[in-house]
């Protein structure tokens, strides 16, 4: 979702909200305003100070404060709030004051971006091994579980879903979507494989072991399927924008979300995903960085520069680079092994992150 739709849809979540007040609600607010001015940004842990200015002689019965739809505090004192953001999430954020003054009440509101405390550390890589890939594969979802790679395949006429032998590339398994279906990202969680869908609002749920289609389900989260990763209470999915969703693991409904910020803006396009060592490795659709989240506060920790790690010089002429770009993150958690590719691409990576000099 963008931004103004966002600042849309969180506004009339607070314009619904009455609070049982006997105050006959009044439309009108242009004599009101409030600070911090719209737009502005603070980093966590900063205190901002809201403050609401009112029309000349109007008496102030009370104020009530909401951050997006919930409420903050109320006060009969007309000097303004501070409001810690160490335990806000990240993001844009709606603030709004209620005022209840001469019979009537009025609403003024404002927003604020609120972003990572400090800058995320510099990452690069290096090669330890490197793998065969399928140059057929428009690589949606990666992940390495029982000694096999679980791979989701894009592009409408081309999904599926497959296992992959990781030293030949060969294939094992696969099941092929019907043809209306562009396929996203996966998670295998317990003895269930969940891969996602473009824009199909679908879902698909397999059987681990033979990769039959066991059931489906509607997907309305967020405009678009992208990516899914599994920490072993709960799936993560995105949706094109910088906001990861947490997903209930039975029905795959929305239980909450973050959204991902770093020190200076939010970061879109957060594409596939994985979850290692309770962190969220996260490409970024068609740039060479992979993101390290904290994905209790969306705070970017970790950036890696994976510029080159396929040589622009070697790759072939005639294909479409633009969108056969770096996606695919896999963790064989026994051996400690971190695997990177690319849509496309004729190899899968062994890697290791070392800090950038």
């Amino acid at each position: 979702m963008n931004n103004k739709l966002k600042l849309f849809f969180a506004g009339l979540a607070l314009t619904a909200l009455g609070y049982g007040c006997k105050h006959k609600p009044d439309s009108s607010a242009t004599d009101y305003t409030i600070t911090p001015d719209a737009g502005a940004n603070y980093k966590a842990g900063d205190k901002i100070d809201i403050k609401v200015g009112y029309p000349t002689g109007s008496k102030v019965d009370s104020v009530v404060y909401l951050l997006d739809s919930a409420k903050i505090t109320s006060s009969k004192d007309t000097a303004g709030i501070s409001l810690k953001t160490d335990t806000i999430g990240l993001g844009i954020r709606m603030i709004t004051a209620k005022v209840y003054a001469d019979g009537k009440s009025n609403e003024v509101t404002t927003n604020i971006l609120l972003l990572a405390a400090k800058a995320p550390a510099r990452y690069t890589y290096k090669v330890e091994k490197v793998f065969p890939h399928d140059t057929a594969a428009y690589t949606e979802g990666l992940q390495y579980t029982d000694g096999v790679l679980y791979e989701s395949l894009g592009e409408k006429g081309h999904s599926s879903i497959r296992k992959v032998d990781l030293n030949t590339g060969k294939v094992l398994q696969e099941t092929k979507l019907d043809t209306q279906y562009f396929g996203e990202g996966l998670s295998v969680a317990g003895d269930k494989v969940i891969q996602l869908t473009y824009r199909e609002k679908v879902g698909f749920v397999y059987d681990k072991n033979t990769l039959k289609v066991l059931n489906n389900f509607t997907n309305n989260v967020g405009p678009e399927g992208w990516g899914m990763c599994y920490d072993g209470n709960k799936l993560y999915m995105d949706d094109s924008t910088n906001r990861l969703w947490f997903l209930d693991k039975k029905n795959y409904r929305p239980i909450g979300h973050v959204d991902v910020c770093d020190d200076k803006q939010q970061i879109d396009s957060i594409n596939e995903l994985e979850y290692i060592n309770g962190k969220i490795y996260a490409n970024v659709y068609q740039t060479d960085n992979i993101l390290v989240i904290n994905p209790k506060t969306g705070a970017v920790e970790q950036v890696i520069d994976m510029k080159e790690i396929y040589p622009v010089a070697s790759r072939p002429k005639d294909r479409d680079w633009d969108n056969n770009v770096l996606n695919g993150i896999a963790w064989d958690a026994k051996g400690q092994r971190l695997f990177v590719t690319g849509k496309k691409w004729p190899h899968l990576y062994q890697v290791k992150f070392v800090p950038a000099p």
